[in-house]
């Protein structure tokens, strides 16, 4: 049984990137297809595809690589997690690695990243950051 999906999404990520894979492929959800679409807008992964296989969704994400094989994510990590939640204000939303990085917020208005967050002025719940 799966206690974090979104953490479970992350981890795979991370070690397909450390292996060096050109994609990689996890259940999918919603929830985790909007935190694909951020990753793809911010530059950190080439595309996303979500597919049905009978009443299951499986989602499959291509990573970015560079021109010499360089990673476009160096290290993505969760934030708020099951058994402790982070919350975030706007004037607590900083910037990431010195705007490299993003962070991936859940607010009263959708999921969004930090630099969204800090135009519109609001808050909400920090999932993880990504540089």
């Amino acid at each position: 049984m799966m206690t974090d999906p979104i953490s479970d999404m992350l981890t795979r990520i991370r070690n397909a990137v450390r292996a060096g894979h050109p994609q990689v492929s996890m259940p999918g959800s919603r929830l985790k297809t909007q935190i694909a679409e951020i990753l793809k807008k911010e530059g950190f992964i080439k595309d996303y595809q979500v597919t049905q296989n009978g009443p299951r969704t499986e989602l499959t994400i291509t990573l970015r690589y560079g021109p010499d094989g360089e990673p476009a994510i160096h290290h993505i990590e969760r934030i708020s997690k099951p058994g402790r939640r982070v919350y975030a204000g706007v004037a607590q939303l900083r910037h990431i690695k010195r705007g490299l990085g993003t962070a991936i917020v859940s607010t009263s208005q959708g999921l969004m990243p930090d630099r969204e967050c800090r135009m519109r002025r609001i808050g909400g719940e920090v999932i993880c950051v990504v540089w």
